[in-house]
């Protein structure tokens, strides 16, 4: 009591005198005094913890009031993963200089399981992640669904048409690691139908399964944006699975309780953008979900 009383800077008894009112007013004991000094009870832990939580919101909104008086730039880290880079690259930084020009972007290009948890730690404002679970204290909006297909090299394709995932797994597949959203997304399917699975190779890189593939050695499971200029000519063949349609979604994941930006809708705006044209280039192999 005496430490708690200087760090208020108020006197001893009256703090004391404080908290015997408190405990009044709530009919409930909050600390156990002894010779050593006090003890919070439950009752006691559980008011300290809300309050804190009260305190950290006064603070919040106090940051997002001075963030919105302030003329300030805008510092943007947004997690990107390979797909979206293949697909939209550069254009990325262009887009966000004529669109929000006080707006400063810096990209993370990483997996999205890694961004989800550079997300947690604070090290990303903003991710794109595909297949982003539901967690505590996460924000998440769905923009897209997109198919996956059966890729092989073209002459061993087997068809035109689509495919069921049956018909896929009796190929040699190649297919990323075990944290993988693609490889974890077909094993789960597989283990409903009591299918079995032919992992002839885990490969973690996608220009080496690519390469792999476009020479006959293996076929694999992967959507359309991780190949497109492959599959557009003719390099790889592909074919939708179909039977039952498999299919990823793209999320806009940021922390819940983030201050907003001081140009928020620009910011909101521009990513809800980068899904569009996502969906424009992933063409007939993806569909809107808002």
């Amino acid at each position: 009591m005496t430490a708690a009383a200087e760090q208020l800077n108020v006197a001893q008894p009256a703090l004391g005198t404080q908290i015997r009112q408190l405990e009044s007013e709530l009919g409930v004991g909050l600390l156990v005094r002894h010779s050593r000094g006090v003890t919070p009870t439950a009752a006691g832990r559980l008011l300290h913890e809300r309050a804190a939580r009260i305190m950290a919101d006064v603070e919040a909104a106090r940051r997002e009031v001075l963030a919105l008086a302030e003329a300030r730039e805008d510092h943007v880290v947004l997690g990107v993963p390979p797909t979206l880079m293949l697909l939209l690259g550069p254009a990325l930084l262009i887009d966000a200089r004529a669109e929000m020009p006080d707006v400063h972007l810096s990209l993370v290009e990483e997996r999205s399981l890694v961004l989800m948890e550079a997300l947690e730690r604070g090290q990303v404002n903003i991710a794109f992640a595909w297949n982003a679970p539901e967690k505590p204290g996460i924000e998440r909006v769905a923009l897209l669904e997109e198919d996956l297909l059966l890729v092989t090299a073209p002459g061993e394709a087997g068809g035109e048409g689509p495919v069921s995932l049956a018909e896929a797994l009796t190929h040699d597949l190649a297919i990323a690691g075990e944290r993988g959203v693609i490889r974890n997304l077909v094993q789960a399917e597989a283990r409903r139908l009591s299918l079995p699975m032919r992992l002839a190779f885990e490969v973690h890189s996608v220009s080496a399964m690519k390469a792999l593939i476009a020479r006959g050695g293996a076929a694999t499971i992967m959507p359309y944006s991780l190949a497109p200029r492959e599959l557009a000519s003719g390099e790889l063949a592909g074919r939708k699975i179909d039977r039952p349609t498999l299919a990823r979604t793209l999320y806009a994941v940021r922390p819940a309780r983030a201050a907003p930006f001081s140009r928020e809708a620009d910011i909101r705006g521009f990513i809800g953008r980068i899904g569009e044209k996502a969906l424009v280039a992933m063409g007939k192999h993806a569909r809107a979900l808002r």
